[in-house]
């Protein structure tokens, strides 16, 4: 079998992480075993990140919804179950920046909310 030299591959490899640790401090961006361990810490992290970037934006837009909601006498879950009994399709992203940037807006949606509640 032949003797595989690896001098070119193993350069690629540590620099490829070399070049994802730069900015860390002390040795993880020095070192290449606290570097690698360090970028593999960190890329996990950023991958969870991504998965709780999207929970975090919705929990933000029932906080504002609910505000706002109560602020017309409504709480979030009446509201939400009144826009649909209205047939309103509407997504929380968007009904938080209404909530947020148009309170007359809002109002209105809220009053809506309420009939298809009472009826």
């Amino acid at each position: 079998m032949a003797r595989v030299k690896r001098a070119v591959n193993a350069v690629k490899k540590r620099r490829k992480i070399m070049k994802l640790a730069k900015g860390y401090f002390g040795a993880k961006s020095k070192q290449y075993r606290a570097a690698s361990e360090q970028v593999r810490r960190s890329l996990r992290y950023a991958y969870i990140g991504r998965k709780m970037k999207k929970r975090d934006f919705r929990a933000l837009w029932i906080a504002r919804i609910n505000a706002a909601a109560r602020m017309n006498d409504l709480s979030y879950s009446r509201m939400i179950d009144g826009l649909k009994k209205a047939g309103v399709i509407i997504d929380r992203k968007v009904l938080s920046d209404i909530a947020v940037n148009d309170a007359e807006g809002f109002a209105k949606l809220a009053e809506t909310a309420k009939a298809a509640l009472n009826k």
